[in-house]
């Protein structure tokens, strides 16, 4: 009886990384028919160009081989718009929202599936988490959006102005990276305060993740609604909340201070600016390659080691369970943690005060060797298909592909399409490969299989 039980759990594990993995494909090949035809176009545009487009917004990286600006009818603008929104949001939680709305029960096998794709623990109250996510998500965009229009309407009016607004507070939410203002992106108004700042926050936010969120939300219920010291709503969140929080901190401040240094008497991006404006320059940049891709500054003129220093930062990513990609920071932290225990002699990986399970751990790593193996194969591919084009520039446009980032050393428009075929497909396996990868490395292994026990033997490393 137990076998049959475990053989469907693995059967239901697979069924749900084909609906997740196949649902991102169709959404794809769906956005993509619509933005090829006419009514969507001011002049006709090849398939390719609207496959690439589509890609790009499903799966919110940012990179475009066309100007969606230039290219796009206002219809097209509102399609592209809605697959950003989808991408961000996802296909389970689209699903699910759909299903409440036309009033379907939701099923077991369907909360199963919400509970194994955001990693929850319980069965409970899978219905309202979706709810917290809509809600959340349309309470950030909407208060986003509120904000870019005090600069959106006057300069554009009531009408476009809040199109406007609306567009790119969702783009900045979902960490898409796709603007409509046309080919400088960011670059014209990123150094104004309140674009700068209002678009930071949206990518935080969204790229910290929704249990995050949640957990923030509810412990801080708890401590104003109790005679709780507040000193102690950090101490009271989950061990995940708090990792997130920590990495995202660190690796802001590290950008920062990165790019600030490296770039502060750059003449093409930060050395003609004031000391204020290279400040916002910094910041701005240290956040939109936590894979959210407006670009503040000319990503092409950037020095050697900023590039480097953001195909780093673009790697990393942001948290898992939010609109970010990468191979995200509490996996990093988790891989860090256990580096440091090894040093120390410690045969257990600790944090704040907990033991984190090994089999996670194992994840991980699997999680980042291989993206890296994806990596490395975009690289190799497009080094081949383009031995003219700086190397540098190569790992700067495949890092921001496969961490669905969209950030651009001005390369992805002059590759051949089969270079631009090879960004689509890691941008895909970007978006779905971690989340898959997950579903099967969580941690939630079979205890019926290989209970033989093999001797065990060390072998020789490092």
């Amino acid at each position: 009886m137990k076998d049959k039980s475990d053989n469907k759990s693995r059967k239901f594990r697979f069924n749900t990384m084909q609906i997740i993995a196949l649902g991102f494909l169709g959404i794809i090949l769906l956005g993509a028919f619509l933005l090829w035809m006419p009514f969507c176009n001011q002049s006709p545009i090849e398939f390719q160009d609207a496959l690439f487009t589509a890609a790009t917004a499903v799966c919110v990286t940012g990179l475009v081989t066309i100007i969606p600006a230039a290219q796009f009818t206002a219809a097209g603008k509102i399609i592209l718009l809605l697959l950003i929104q989808v991408g961000g949001l996802g296909v389970i939680a689209c699903t699910i929202a759909f299903f409440m709305l036309v009033r379907r029960r939701i099923t077991l096998k369907e909360r199963i599936m919400i509970q194994e794709a955001y990693g929850l623990d319980t069965l409970s109250g899978m219905v309202q988490f979706i709810i917290r996510i809509l809600k959340g998500t349309f309470f950030a965009e909407g208060i986003g959006a509120l904000l870019y229009s005090l600069y959106f309407v006057p300069k554009y009016g009531a009408l476009k102005g809040i199109g406007y607004s609306i567009f790119h507070s969702v783009s900045a939410f979902c960490n898409a990276g796709i603007d409509i203002l046309g080919n400088e992106s960011f670059i014209g108004v990123s150094g104004l305060p309140l674009m700068g700042i209002t678009t930071m926050l949206l990518i935080v936010c969204g790229g910290l993740g929704f249990t995050v969120w949640y957990d923030i939300s509810r412990n801080t219920k708890e401590v104003l609604g109790k005679d709780v010291p507040r000193r102690r709503i950090f101490s009271r969140l989950s061990l995940q909340t708090k990792i997130v929080l920590t990495m995202t901190g660190f690796l802001l401040l590290v950008g920062f201070a990165g790019f600030f240094l490296l770039e502060y008497h750059n003449p093409e991006t930060f050395g003609n600016m004031s000391m204020g404006q290279k400040i916002l320059a910094a910041g701005f940049q240290s956040v939109t390659t936590r894979t959210a891709g407006f670009a503040g500054v000319p990503q092409s003129e950037l020095t050697a080691g900023s590039k480097l220093l953001g195909c780093i930062l673009m790697f990393i990513g942001g948290s898992p369970g939010g609109t970010a990609g990468g191979v995200k920071t509490t996996t990093i932290a988790l891989i860090l943690l256990t580096c440091i225990a090894a040093v120390r002699g410690h045969k257990d990986t600790e944090c704040f005060g907990r033991k984190i399970d090994p089999a996670v751990i194992r994840s991980g790593l699997t999680i980042v060797v291989v993206t890296f193996m994806f990596w490395l194969c975009g690289v190799t591919a497009i080094t081949v298909l383009e031995p003219g084009v700086d190397f540098l520039d190569i790992m700067y446009e495949v890092t921001s592909a496969m961490a669905t980032v969209g950030l651009t050393a001005d390369l992805t428009p002059s590759l051949c399409r089969a270079s631009q075929a090879v960004l689509m497909v890691l941008m895909y396996v970007g978006r779905i490969g971690p989340l898959t990868m997950a579903l099967v490395f969580a941690g939630r292994a079979n205890k019926s299989t290989r209970l033989r026990d093999l001797p065990e033997k060390r072998i020789m490393i490092g």
